[in-house]
């Protein structure tokens, strides 16, 4: 999946010379935490979040320096060295660099101006959506050798069931290199003929585990 798809293309911002007081007004509206600073034409200049409002106003009980800190413009407080991504990247690499820099959103540029934005919300609603965890189902963990054909043979098992599937998740198993796990979430509530088909394969089932069952 790319980054185009899952993007804000419908965004809010505002120019360097407006004042804290319309990104207070603007992000309360929207109900944003992130507003993308820009030029006239469309470039991207700075960004400001609701932390750099935070820290850089006065205390509200100091009444008149509150007031007047209200004033100041944007270009004062926001942040000009941005990462930014492109729409044919990876959402995969995205959710990398906001990991790895410790950041809440990425504005997305094209040519240099910007076309969009996404932020950690949009990714963990995206992952909810392709591992479909908001959809009725079950989920099945299975442990088995770090070699060529094992998904295939898991899949087999429940397309014999008829079961359909909706997500696939394969990682690494991090006590033994030799192993990996592969996760599947299935249409149907109760997998325990699914379960007993993979173990009778001689597929070892982590999850769901029943007390009394061996794995």
């Amino acid at each position: 999946m790319i980054v185009e798809e899952i993007m804000k293309t419908d965004l809010t911002a505002l120019s360097m010379d407006d004042c804290i007081a319309d990104a207070i007004k603007l992000m309360g509206e929207k109900k944003i935490r992130h507003l993308p600073i820009i030029d006239h034409e469309h470039h991207l200049v700075g960004l400001v979040t609701d932390r750099d409002i935070r820290d850089a106003t006065p205390s509200i009980f100091d009444t008149d320096k509150f007031k007047e800190g209200l004033q100041n413009p944007l270009k004062m407080i926001m942040k000009t060295n941005i990462i930014t991504g492109h729409p044919l990247d990876f959402v995969e690499e995205i959710s990398a660099i906001l990991y790895e820099h410790r950041i809440g959103c990425l504005p997305i540029l094209k040519d240099e101006k910007l076309v969009g934005i996404v932020t950690e919300t949009d990714l963990l609603r995206t992952l909810v959506e392709l591992t479909g965890a908001h959809q009725p189902g079950s989920q099945i963990e299975v442990k088995v050798p770090n070699k060529s054909g094992m998904l295939y043979e898991i899949t087999t098992v429940i397309r014999n069931r008829k079961a359909n599937i909706q997500s696939v998740l394969v990682y690494p198993d991090k006590s033994d290199e030799k192993y990996k796990i592969i996760v599947l979430r299935v249409q149907m509530m109760n997998p325990l003929t699914i379960i007993e088909d993979l173990k009778k394969a001689g597929h070892q089932v982590l999850w769901p585990n029943h007390p009394g069952q061996s794995s």
